[in-house]
């Protein structure tokens, strides 16, 4: 390391107080309990994409949060399911299972009241060797607040949880309370992440994301499983009067040409809404004026092709 490195560290480190910290911190549960949810109020700003329907995370987003005192270093995983099989489903779940060796907290993720097959499957990979907080979400939705204490008592048994913290992600109640069990968790530590930064992930991922929140949002339950977002093109351009402009160029993968013809729907009508409302999004999130061009492919048996998914960063 040559000096001026090793003056510039110094100058970073002295600039935060001796006991800052700073570390990672997975979200994990079953599919639809709410993680991706938890995170982006977490962190204040919306980066993991969000549905009612199963499996809508696909991969680890990451999701950080700079204060005072720490920073926090949120990932988000896929939902951890047992259901169905196949090389997609098996990357995810190796996603979840890598998270968790490589974190220094983890934030176990259930619905209050609701805690089936699905859950334990998760519960079996938690790791013992670092702290584990129960999050306990939707609390706001129980009419009697009284059936809560029952349940977790039942819970906490199978499992040695450093702390258990009822929640509502969607309204963003008792998140201070779990942020503040979070905190002195973390190892002691300067910053990983500048300031400003809320995410690793880069432009196209969002973009594609974001999409793929639009298809499951407009297609509800006749959206087909096997279907991802590809960014084709993604060229960054200066307008006339100054302002950034993002021209981006989109494909849906599917299984099948049935499959194509419900994301286009009746002249293409809903598709343009698709791309509209995803449009949007983007000039939000990038604070950049947006052409946006989505188009539907038909590849068939794509879930199960390894080298494709590799291309879409499945490992």
């Amino acid at each position: 390391m040559a000096d001026s490195d090793l003056i510039e560290t110094t100058e970073e480190a002295s600039a935060f107080p001796p006991d800052y910290r700073c570390g990672f911190v997975a979200i994990v549960g079953r599919p639809n309990v709410g993680k991706s949810t938890l995170m982006n109020h977490l962190i204040g700003q919306k980066i993991s994409i969000t549905s009612r329907k199963a499996q809508t995370t696909r991969h680890r987003v990451t999701g950080v949060l700079t204060e005072p005192k720490a920073q926090y270093v949120f990932v988000d995983t896929p939902g951890f399911q047992t259901r169905y099989k196949n090389a997609l489903n098996d990357a995810m779940n190796r996603n979840v299972t890598t998270t968790l060796a490589d974190v220094d907290v983890v934030l176990f993720v259930i619905e209050a009241l609701n805690f089936g097959p699905a859950d334990e499957a998760v519960l079996k990979l938690l790791p013992t060797n670092r702290p584990v907080l129960l999050v306990v979400n939707k609390v706001d939705e129980l009419a009697d607040k009284g059936v809560l204490l029952p349940f977790l008592q039942r819970v906490s048994a199978a499992f040695n949880f450093h702390a258990i913290v009822p929640v509502s992600a969607m309204k963003a109640q008792k998140l201070d309370v779990l942020m503040e069990a979070v905190a002195p968790l973390l190892p002691v530590s300067v910053p990983l992440y500048d300031e400003d930064q809320i995410t690793d992930r880069n432009s196209r991922f969002l973009a594609s994301e974001i999409i793929r929140e639009k298809l499951f949002r407009m297609l509800g339950d006749e959206l087909p499983y096997a279907m991802t977002v590809e960014i084709e093109k993604f060229d960054e351009e200066t307008m006339r009067d100054g302002r950034p402009l993002y021209k981006i160029y989109a494909a849906v993968l599917v299984d099948r040409d049935g499959q194509k013809a419900i994301l286009i729907g009746k002249n293409g009508e809903k598709l343009k809404r698709i791309s509209t409302d995803a449009r949007v999004d983007m000039e939000k999130l990038f604070d950049a004026k947006v052409f946006l061009q989505v188009w539907v492919k038909v590849k068939s048996g794509w879930a199960d092709d390894t080298r494709v998914l590799r291309q879409h960063g499945f490992e």
